[in-house]
């Protein structure tokens, strides 16, 4: 009986204090960080490490995938912006009144002056748009007379006839149409306006006969 006391006391006091026999000299042994031991604060200290760890690891983490995120939406606004296509005419500028038709054909609209061609796909030299990427596009084309011959225009695509405009003439002298249609265009189509034969348009210093057109969205 007394040999087992002594050898739970023996026990207890190595557990207290742990020591090393190292040339005689009595030395605490050097202990390893972030070892949970036995006693609560120990063991506490070494719980709320492990915590701090994973919060670490997990604030990493999302960091990371922010930073992924934000880089796409950067790259997608960049590409919006370097697609981006806009363009508006006129047939000619407010000093000029001149008409343009009547003819015996069909003849291509070459408006002039340039409001707006964002992206350069606006030709004025032939009149035609040449759309820069696939997507859906809004058209919009007015045509205007005060003449005795009415107004009439085709928005062609491809040269296929996507909207007419027609307005006869009646007692009035001021005739006008205007047509606004949504296409899907593909890249490198081709969009313009031609007069139709017989017809007849003035600008008389208004730009009264204009022809506009963007981008929508991308598909």
């Amino acid at each position: 009986m007394r040999a087992l006391v002594l050898l739970c006391l023996l026990h207890g006091a190595f557990l207290k204090n742990p020591f090393s026999w190292n040339e005689g000299a009595a030395t605490r042994i050097q202990e390893q960080p972030y070892v949970c031991r036995a006693d609560q604060a120990s063991c506490g200290c070494c719980l709320m490490q492990k915590k701090m760890q994973r919060m670490e690891s997990f604030f990493n983490m999302t960091v990371e995938e922010l930073s992924k995120n934000l880089t796409n939406s950067k790259m997608a606004l960049d590409d919006v912006r370097a697609s981006r296509s806009a363009f508006s005419v006129s047939l000619h500028d407010a000093t000029n009144d001149d008409c343009f038709g009547p003819f015996t054909d069909d003849r291509v609209i070459r408006y002039q002056h340039v409001f707006l061609n964002l992206g350069d796909g606006y030709d004025a030299r032939t009149g035609t748009f040449t759309a820069p990427r696939s997507g859906v596009y809004s058209l919009a084309v007015t045509v205007y007379s005060d003449a005795v011959i009415g107004p009439g225009a085709h928005l062609a695509v491809n040269s296929q006839v996507v909207a007419t405009l027609q307005e006869k003439k009646s007692q009035d002298l001021d005739d006008s149409a205007t047509a606004v249609v949504s296409v899907k265009l593909k890249a490198g189509d081709k969009v313009a306006v031609q007069l139709p034969k017989g017809s007849l348009i003035c600008d008389r210093q208004s730009y009264l006969n204009t022809f506009t057109g963007f981008l929508l969205y991308p598909c």
